[in-house]
């Protein structure tokens, strides 16, 4: 079947539109007030800063979490700062216009593969740099589209489950599935849904809502709305998944997934970094070579047993 993507047809328009609005206007006002038109280029291209800014003075208002080191004014700056830099990277490029260029590769026979599933928002674009890393290290891989977009977590489950079963099928392996956001809470309703306990190796989630996001009563969306605190899909939803060992990364700076302990897990490795805000937390350093390091961990030991299971 040939990879599709509604979302990246949508952040197209979107950012083909955005560029078109601040050329117009610079080109409008040019000529009588090039000042004026200078300004209303730049405040157009990177108006989103704002509302980004918005969500650390909320996180630090109404998010505080007795379980999570409040981040200081420079944490907050530093966090906003990243986010700055990485929302156009993934939401006017590698989403819309880079979103299959890396595209899935089950090669690798006898390496531990990976599941990769995005989160609210987002599409398989989200995950290029891992996916490059990925095939440079020599597993294989499949990152998914969650669609419909603005659908339930549970209509994703499906999408989840034929990728863990194609990358079994062709590494005789359990993979790793890594989740950034809502994809967490996406994986875990596969594995209520489908059994996915003791089908996993390692389930790793990167600021992911596991007990909501204050922000999550704004949203009209279906998905969006599972995703409040203490709504009714989250408290039918088992504590943990047991079974698989889980690792939940999350950072005192979220500035989506708040109060930040709601993206750990009771019972798993939850790490944090500090300072760090939501999109770029997927990209730091030490949270690939930690799930890298995953992957090798009992890769060759438990290859002929988990073939013959």
């Amino acid at each position: 079947m040939r990879p599709h993507s509604t979302l990246a047809r949508l952040q197209r328009f979107t950012t083909i539109g955005l560029l078109l609005a601040a050329f117009a206007w610079l080109a409008w006002w040019w000529g009588a007030a090039p000042l004026l038109g200078l300004f209303g280029f730049v405040a157009i291209l990177t108006g989103y800063a704002g509302f980004l800014g918005a969500e650390f003075i909320l996180l630090r208002s109404v998010g505080r979490d007795k379980a999570a080191p409040v981040p200081t004014c420079v944490e907050l700056a530093r966090a906003w700062g990243g986010e700055v830099l990485d929302a156009p990277r993934v939401f006017c490029w590698r989403q819309p216009f880079r979103w299959n260029t890396e595209p899935d590769w089950l090669d690798a026979t006898g390496r531990r593969g990976v599941v990769l599933v995005h989160g609210f928002v987002c599409n398989r674009g989200f995950w290029t740099p891992w996916l490059a890393r990925l095939r440079r290290a020599g597993h294989p891989f499949i990152a998914v589209n969650l669609e419909p977009v603005f659908g339930s977590i549970d209509r994703y489950a499906p999408i989840i489950e034929d990728a863990v079963q194609r990358v079994t099928g062709a590494t005789g392996l359990a993979p790793l599935i890594v989740c950034h956001s809502m994809g967490g809470l996406a994986a875990r309703a596969w594995m209520r849904s489908h059994g996915g306990d003791g089908r996993v190796h390692h389930l790793v989630t990167i600021g992911s809502p596991h007990r909501g996001t204050w922000l999550g009563r704004f949203s009209q969306f279906a998905n969006g709305r599972q995703m409040q605190l203490g709504s009714r899909w989250l408290q039918d939803m088992p504590p943990q998944p047991s079974g698989t060992p889980a690792t939940c990364w999350y950072s005192n700076c979220d500035n989506i997934v708040f109060p930040v302990s709601s993206a750990t897990l009771p019972g798993a490795d939850n790490r944090l970094v500090r300072g760090v805000a939501h999109v770029h937390l997927a990209f730091q350093p030490q949270v690939l070579a930690h799930t890298l390091a995953l992957l090798e961990q009992g890769e060759f030991r438990t290859t002929n047993r988990e073939r013959n299971s």
